[in-house]
């Protein structure tokens, strides 16, 4: 846990950026019946039925202290996946910071070891001496200020049927845009002090 807040706590230092990642799924379902439109004093209506159409996979990436997010759709939450994502986040996002910081949670999927499985050794090797990876703890991924990204995703955006993986990156891409423009930012207050303080139960006893 200290280590993921020491992280939060660091200087801001664009050659050395944080970036917090988390993960979630989208489950596709399609209405059954049309939905009739809404009109002036009645609401839209949508049939209860539906057909399930399979799960969308979100990986949500963001810089808390630029304000800066983005989210890709995918067809699976693989090894392969995030180590693709990761060398997007490193090779187009970020291509000139010497060490990307990167908060995640504990997954078999979120570790070097992935780069490796998905890439030649020689490009896994550059990847990961790019990347400074910090694990947040078992039961701890409230440390993880993406979540708080993905629950405003969820609110904002996906709170509602869709039928198709095209039709949530679609709507997904849009909200990144409006939510870039805004430049909206997650200031953290908690420190490594407060968990010693209001969190001491976690502490050993001495």
């Amino acid at each position: 846990m200290e280590a993921v807040l020491d992280v939060y706590a660091e200087p801001r230092d664009v050659a050395h950026p944080l970036v917090c990642m988390d993960e979630a799924a989208k489950q596709l379902t399609e209405g059954v019946e049309p939905t009739t439109a809404a009109i002036p004093g009645r609401a839209a209506k949508e049939d209860y039925h539906y057909e399930r159409r399979g799960v969308r996979a979100i990986f949500m990436f963001f810089d808390p202290i630029r304000g800066w997010r983005r989210v890709s759709g995918r067809d699976s939450r693989m090894r392969a996946d995030w180590a693709e994502e990761v060398r997007r986040l490193l090779d187009e996002d970020y291509p000139h910071a010497e060490l990307v910081t990167l908060v995640c949670d504990n997954l078999n999927t979120h570790g070097i070891a992935s780069l490796y499985e998905a890439f030649p050794a020689a490009e896994a090797h550059r990847l990961a001496r790019r990347l400074r990876i910090v694990h947040t703890p078992r039961s701890g991924s409230w440390l993880n200020v993406a979540e708080i990204e993905l629950s405003v995703l969820a609110r904002q955006c996906l709170d509602r049927r869709m039928g198709s993986g095209e039709e949530v990156d679609a709507e997904c891409a849009a909200w990144e845009r409006a939510r870039n423009a805004e430049g909206s930012r997650v200031i953290w207050r908690f420190t490594t002090a407060d968990a010693r303080i209001k969190l001491r139960h976690l502490y050993p006893q001495i």
